[in-house]
Parts: structure tokens; C-alpha cells; sequence
């Protein structure tokens, strides 16, 4: 049964995982850097302590500049004591002294160890710096006792309760660190300088934090369990639950809504699945309107050809060429339907390719036109066509041909009361804008994006084209494509349509008549 939950919710126990993995990182970390690294930091602040300091007391030296003040900041601020020696006698003569909080230092620190430290310094250079290690001996805790009582905040009485209580005795073995430089003040003159800071023994410390980080650990080990469920769940439960609901989309049904509350990118998730679902509830819905319209198509020919091919086998007399000819004008409907279709299934698997070359667009244009003679007589259709100037374009002739046929059809079919038809050709700049305009019923602005697809209907009600077989504006939407053209419709409703595309103007350059 675990296996099971863990296949089917891996997300939370993936999320759980990782942040138990950072918190026991984290943990590890705190201990490495406060415990077995906690000696090796204070040693390093403690040098570089040392170091600022005696670079700000070595500066006021040579400006001979408010010495005492600095040596006496420096020496509070960082808890060192503080030695300024006059080297140019023979025995060194002390100019200035701060001893601050340093009872262990004032104790078995011998004035001969100067020499010593001077020494070191010139042979390295100016500068030596060392970490002593000192035994106490415990024959001076009197003396140490008045050191402590002299150099710290505590009182009297503190001093001697820490002597008896044996506190002192950490002081018994200490490290200190001792820093000697030799200041030259000018050509003949320089002094020396040197620095102690008591190192303080962090073993106690040590206990103590391993105690607390111990305590802290197991505190924050068992939140982090408790919250890292928390937080999973809380993240993976309205992920399982929209995968659970995406199943319906499986079976065609799309009266659901996905929820997805808490998270941003979670909500965004839900609404990105709820955008799906509309839009494939719309292809579901187009999909039955193209079955329904096909069949539509497919039966009302097949209809009228077998009514007159049995009138006319039955009834004598009824072998008429009129009925010849709508028996055959109905299979040519049929034939164009099924050229269409093969035609727009060709342009959207993207095997059809264009022969591209340059021709009037003008001249086609006018060629089309002549199609329509017998609907302006018989129909009393008025299509006009405006144009300024025989221009050539880049294209497919065939191609731009058919996409202006079918934007025509489709104004014929959708043409308004006047039943008037305008094709206008318009050079701007690099290209020539083709516009049809019908003056019928419009298009609404929310239905605009749809009109390209296959037998999409504004009015959901399927009405037999005038011409054409239903197909004619996604033919022209696949075409302009392979074309890279811009093309687009602008309807207001009660007001008619107006369907554009653009291509590119060929400038044929006047040959220049010599002199």
C-alpha cells in the first residue's frame, strides 16, 4: 500500500525529501562552524584584531598625533594590552602602557621578554607575530587573584569566589597572542611596539553550545518533518487533484473547471488547463458542426441527383437536358467539395508546394471576374472592381488566384440586400492591399478568430452556399500562410465585411530613353 501512495503522489514525498535534505545540511553546517571551527575563527578575528589595532597606533606614532587616545581606544576596544618602548637607549624605556583586561597576561608577563620580541621582529622584517602557550604556575593565584580584581569589571568578592570555587584554574594553561613591531619614526628614531591579546579558552563554550545545538537540532529536525509534510501536501494536493479531473478531457467532457488555490504557479497551471478545456470544448463543438455541414453538403447533391435520375427513369418525357444539367451540376458541386477538402488537407500537412514566380495580380484579378457574368446577370449581383494601375506581385499565381475567388464567394454568399461586391486593389509602398467588401449582415468581434476554421458558422445555422463549398476561407488562411502574407477581416455587425491580404509590389523600372 506505500508503494502504491508513493507511485501515486511521488511530488510530496520529492518535496519532503529535499527539504528535510536542507535542514539536515543546514544543521551540519551550524555544528561544523560553531564547534570544530569555532577556535580557528576567534583565533583569526582575534589576529586581525591585532593587526587594524597596532596598524592605527603604529600611524598615530609616526604623526605623533593623539597617541595616548588611540592606545588607550584601541586597548579597551579590543581587550589588549599595549606596550610603546623607547629603543634608543640600551634598556628599553617604557613610554606608554594599557594593560585592559588582561590578568593572566599581567601576571607572567616578564618586562626581559621585550628584548626577546624585538629580536624576532628585526630578523623577520618589522613585524613578528606569535600564539604563545602559557603554564601558569599556581603558586601566583595571589598575585593572579589581584590581577583580576585590578583588570576586570568583577568585584572583589566575585574575584575570590571564582579562587575558591577553582574557576581561576582555567587560567592555569592559556594561549595568548603576542604581536611585536619595530616603529621607525624617521631616519635615527624609532620605538617598539608591542601587543598582547589574551586568547580565551572556548572549551567551556564549546560544551555549552554542543548542549544547546543538541537541543536545537532535535527541535528543528522534528518541525522540519512536520512542516515539510505540511508544505508538500499542501503544494502536490491540488496538483493531484487537477490530474485527476485533467482525466475527463479523455472523455470528451468539459463541464468541469480545474481549481488550483495557494501557489501562483499553481493557479497559473489551472488556469492554463482551463484555457484547454474551453478551447477543446470549441474544436470538439466544430468538429461536430464540420460532420454535421459535410453531410449537410454531401446529401443535398446526392439528394436532388437521385430524385432527377429517377424522375427522369420513370416519367417519360422527363429526359430533358435541363435535368441533364442539374443532375450534372450537382455532381461537379460534389466533385469541387471533395477537391477542396483533398486540397485543404494537402496545405495543412504542408506537402503542397508553390510555384513562385512574378505576374499581374491585375490581370488575374480581371480573369476571375469573367466567372461571375452569368451570376450578374441571372442574380443581379453588382462586383466591382477598383483599381489605379496594372501591378505585379511575388506569388503563386494559381494559389492567389484560388484565395481570391474564394474571399469572393464567400462575399457573394454573405452579400447584403444590395447584393454589391467591391474588390479593391491598393499599392502601399512595398505591397498591394486586396480588399473584398460585402455589405451584409457582419460579424461580431467575439466570433472574428473563428471564421478562418473549416465550415464555421456565425449563425449556427447551416445555410447551402449560393457558390463555393463552405471551405473557401480556410483554404485562404492555409495559402496566405505559405505566402508569409498579412491578411485579416474588419466587420461590424449590421454593417458588412471586409476581407484583406497584402503581397509584395514588384516595381518594374522604365527603361531610360537615351538622348
Amino acid at each position: 500500500m506505500k508503494q502504491f501512495k508513493w507511485n501515486l503522489h511521488p511530488l510530496k514525498y520529492k518535496l519532503a525529501k529535499y527539504f528535510l535534505a536542507i535542514v539536515f545540511a543546514t544543521i551540519v553546517l551550524l555544528w561544523f562552524f560553531q564547534i570544530v571551527f569555532l577556535e580557528g575563527f576567534y583565533k583569526s578575528i582575534k589576529t586581525t584584531q591585532i593587526e587594524q589595532g597596532a596598524k592605527q597606533i603604529s600611524v598615530s606614532v609616526r604623526n605623533n598625533s593623539n597617541i595616548s587616545e588611540v592606545i588607550d581606544s584601541v586597548s579597551r576596544n579590543n581587550s589588549l594590552s599595549v606596550y610603546i618602548y623607547d629603543t634608543s637607549t640600551p634598556i628599553f624605556k617604557k613610554m606608554y602602557t594599557r594593560d585592559y583586561n588582561n590578568a593572566v597576561w599581567r601576571t607572567d608577563y616578564q618586562e626581559h621578554q621585550a628584548y626577546k620580541y624585538y629580536r624576532e621582529a628585526y630578523n623577520s622584517g618589522g613585524t613578528y607575530l606569535e600564539t604563545v602557550t602559557v603554564e601558569t604556575d599556581m603558586m601566583n593565584i595571589e598575585e593572579l587573584q589581584k590581577n583580576l580584581y585590578k583588570f576586570t569589571n568583577d568585584s572583589q568578592e566575585d574575584v575570590q569566589n571564582n579562587v575558591n570555587s577553582g574557576t581561576v584554574n582555567d587560567y592555569s594553561r592559556y594561549e595568548s597572542l603576542v604581536y611585536a613591531e619595530i616603529i621607525q619614526i624617521d631616519e635615527d628614531t624609532q620605538c617598539f611596539m608591542l601587543i598582547n591579546s589574551m586568547i580565551t579558552p572556548v572549551s567551556s563554550v564549546v560544551d555549552t553550545l554542543r548542549v544547546q545545538l543538541m537541543i536545537v537540532s532535535v527541535i528543528v529536525f522534528i518541525l522540519a518533518i512536520g512542516l515539510s509534510f505540511y508544505a508538500s501536501r499542501r503544494i502536490s494536493k491540488p496538483l493531484s487533484d487537477m490530474s485527476e479531473t485533467a482525466k475527463e478531457l479523455a472523455k470528451q467532457n468539459y463541464d468541469f473547471e480545474f481549481k488550483g488555490n495557494g501557489y501562483l504557479e499553481v493557479k497559473e497551471l489551472s488556469d492554463t488547463l482551463n484555457y484547454t478545456r474551453r478551447e477543446l470544448s470549441k474544436v470538439d463543438e466544430l468538429r461536430q458542426e464540420l460532420i454535421a455541414n459535410i453531410s449537410h453538403d454531401l446529401r443535398t447533391p446526392l439528394t436532388m441527383i437521385k430524385g432527377y435520375g429517377e424522375v427522369m427513369r420513370d416519367l417519360p418525357g422527363e429526359n430533358t437536358p435541363e435535368n441533364v444539367q442539374i443532375i450534372i451540376d450537382e455532381a461537379s458541386r460534389l466533385s469541387n467539395l471533395v477537391t477542396d477538402l483533398l486540397d485543404l488537407s494537402k496545405l495543412q500537412s504542408g506537402v503542397l508546394s508553390l510555384d513562385i514566380e512574378v505576374f499581374s495580380l491585375t490581370d488575374s484579378i480581371n480573369d476571375i471576374f469573367k466567372r461571375y457574368a452569368k451570376l450578374k446577370e441571372q442574380e443581379g449581383y453588382n462586383i466591382v472592381f477598383e483599381s489605379n494601375e496594372n501591378v505585379l506581385v511575388k506569388g503563386d499565381e494559381l494559389k492567389i488566384s484560388q484565395v481570391i475567388y474564394n474571399l469572393m464567394n464567400n462575399a457573394v454568399n454573405y452579400a447584403g440586400e444590395d447584393k454589391t461586391i467591391i474588390v479593391s486593389q491598393i499599392v502601399k509602398g512595398d505591397t498591394v492591399r486586396i480588399e473584398v467588401t460585402d455589405h451584409g449582415d457582419g460579424i461580431p468581434a467575439d466570433k472574428l478568430e473563428y471564421i478562418w476554421d473549416r465550415y464555421y458558422k456565425v449563425d449556427k445555422e447551416h445555410k447551402r452556399a449560393v457558390i463555393g463549398t463552405g471551405l473557401g476561407l480556410s483554404i485562404v488562411k492555409n495559402i496566405l500562410d505559405l505566402h508569409h502574407s498579412h491578411y485579416g477581416v474588419i466587420s461590424k455587425p449590421d454593417k458588412g465585411s471586409t476581407f484583406w491580404f497584402e503581397l509584395e509590389y514588384i516595381k518594374i523600372e522604365e527603361p531610360k530613353l537615351l538622348p
